[in-house]
């Protein structure tokens, strides 16, 4: 077994011991159920018997299987709704703890991974583990205590049968070990096709501009029809494993019934004992019969575990005496002999890189692609922690301070803003959303979004699509930078925030970003020349250290 599937496999008995906890009060209703099911019988067998021997049947017999039979029906009401909710929570819980643990990677879980797979991961793989919580657990609890509960009552009045009954009944889990084995490796296919077309449609809706404009529309269409067809049939493969096991469940409780059948005939059994055995043979299979259904869940839910039992640790909380804080206002920083690497083969992102900006300057990073200056940021950012060496804010150490203080301190512009589909002001405010409309007014003013926004038909109430649709790249620069201005954050780490900008606006967004930067603490990283109006120190990095010490430009 190699490491994954090891990994895969031990995360999902920590996840069935978590859910055989929550799903105890379904268990309970479950064998309720099982316990009223066996009397239902007796009076059902009693009640045959005395229409076999030409008497009346007694009314106590036919009144108690009428109540047991409503008995049976609102235990089974509660314990569908008892899983309802043990899945229901245990989806809950996964989905946060996912969650969790991706902003808590940050930037840095994107390199490499597509964000459609990532959606697939918190969406449809958590999804996909309801069954398991909701069905499986419970019916695979139940699948032996009613049984057992069954055989033994059954042994009080006729042990051969106890023992056919038992015989019969092992059949059942021998044949779904190994349509399991298929189901599961059909399982993991289905969710490996369904990653690549979510992944494949997202690409496409990203770039669909570039798909028409390409004469591509066409070939993309078949292209994602072959994709959903692989799809259905690894999904129907799926469909067939489970079609096996619940054949091989029929087949053997025919088998039981045509056995203690004619053993009762044989040997000329009393006609109430005979048919109370026939009648036990449906329940004691019926929460087989649901194993077997559910069983596929638990195979699904292999499929989907390995994604989500790959995904990275959630942080560690520092030590509860050493969580620091500090002040809102001024903050120095210093990078003391930090080594960082993102991928061994590549080399050290960061070699030993020492520098420091005491509060309220501006030091520009300088360097060509890869230098390290956007690994200094994210550093900064809190995505990442260095290998070895310290990073301070006003002498605390980055990797003790609570995220949230690390959070209040910066403000961040990158290259690429990232605009939710909404309102102009709403995009702002995200940045503090109990900041009240007049400060968002004055933070649009301070970054010059007013002045486009004037021209539009709502001002700041104007819809914006996804990503910033519709409005131009400089204006998007400046919906970021009245986001710093309403968050009034002391660090600002800038990210290349003019790269993709043309000259005239540059000048504007650079412009608009100086009077930001009064009073704060500002790391800048970019090529542009222009970014020197910047004032403060220069730090040139090549290959993840200073090419030579900070200096001061014009």
């Amino acid at each position: 077994m190699d490491t994954a599937k090891r990994t895969a496999r031990l995360w999902l008995r920590e996840q069935t011991k978590r859910g055989q906890r929550a799903a105890r009060p379904a268990i309970a209703l479950g064998l309720a159920g099982a316990a009223a099911a066996v009397v239902q019988a007796w009076c059902a067998a009693g009640a045959l018997d005395a229409a076999i021997a030409g008497a009346a049947a007694p009314l106590g017999l036919l009144a108690g299987f009428a109540v047991l039979a409503l008995l049976r029906t609102v235990l089974g009401l509660l314990a569908e709704q008892a899983a309802f909710r043990a899945g229901a929570a245990a989806r809950r819980r996964l989905r946060t703890d996912a969650l969790h643990r991706l902003l808590a990677a940050g930037p840095a879980l994107l390199r490499g991974r597509h964000s459609g797979e990532l959606a697939s991961i918190v969406v449809d793989r958590i999804e996909a583990l309801d069954g398991l919580f909701a069905r499986y657990i419970p019916a695979a609890m139940l699948a032996v205590i009613a049984p057992a509960l069954i055989v033994a009552v059954l042994l009080w009045f006729d042990g051969v049968a106890a023992l056919i009954l038992m015989g019969t009944g092992l059949l059942v889990p021998v044949a779904m070990a190994l349509s399991g084995l298929g189901a599961a490796a059909a399982s993991r296919s289905q969710f490996a096709a369904l990653a690549r077309l979510q992944a494949r449609f997202l690409d496409r809706v990203r770039g669909i501009a570039t798909i028409v404009m390409l004469g591509r529309a066409a070939d993309e269409a078949v292209a994602l029809g072959r994709a959903a067809e692989e799809l259905r049939h690894r999904t129907m493969r799926v469909l067939r494993m489970a079609f096996l096991s619940s054949a091989a469940l029929d087949l053997a409780a025919a088998l039981a019934l045509v056995v203690l059948a004619l053993r009762a005939f044989a040997h000329g059994a009393a006609p109430g004992i005979a048919l109370f055995e026939l009648l036990l043979v449906p329940e004691f299979f019926a929460p087989l019969r649901v194993f077997a259904g559910a069983y596929q869940d638990r195979m699904q839910a292999v499929g989907a575990s390995g994604p989500l039992a790959e995904m990275p640790p959630a942080p560690e909380p520092a030590p509860p005496l050493e969580i620091r804080t500090v002040e809102a206002r001024g903050v120095s920083v210093a990078f003391e002999t930090v080594n960082f690497t993102w991928d061994p083969a590549r080399g050290p992102a960061l070699n030993s890189l020492s520098f420091r900006v005491p509060a309220g300057e501006t030091l520009v990073l300088a360097g060509p692609s890869g230098a390290g200056k956007s690994t200094v940021l994210e550093i900064l950012l809190g995505f990442v922690h260095p290998d070895s060496g310290r990073v301070t804010l006003n002498g605390a150490d980055i990797v003790t301070l609570v995220p949230a203080a690390l959070s209040r301190l910066t403000a961040w512009i990158g290259q690429r803003p990232v605009l939710f589909a909404g309102t102009i002001r709403d995009n702002i405010r995200f940045a503090r959303p109990e900041a009240s409309d007049d400060e968002v007014a004055e933070a649009a003013r301070f970054a010059r979004v007013d002045g486009f926004a004037a021209g539009m038909q709502r001002g700041l109430d104007t819809q914006v699509g996804e990503g910033g649709f519709g409005l131009s790249g400089g204006q998007v620069q400046r919906v970021a930078i009245a986001r710093a201005f309403l968050k009034n954050a002391p660090l600002l780490l800038l990210d290349e925030p003019t790269a993709h900008l043309d000259p005239v606006t540059e000048a504007e967004v650079l412009e608009s970003l100086k009077r930001l930067t009064v009073g704060r603490t500002v790391i800048l990283a970019s090529h542009s020349a222009a970014a020197h109006a910047f004032g403060g120190r220069r730090l040139d990095l090549r290959d993840g250290t200073a090419a030579a010490p900070a200096r001061g430009v014009a």
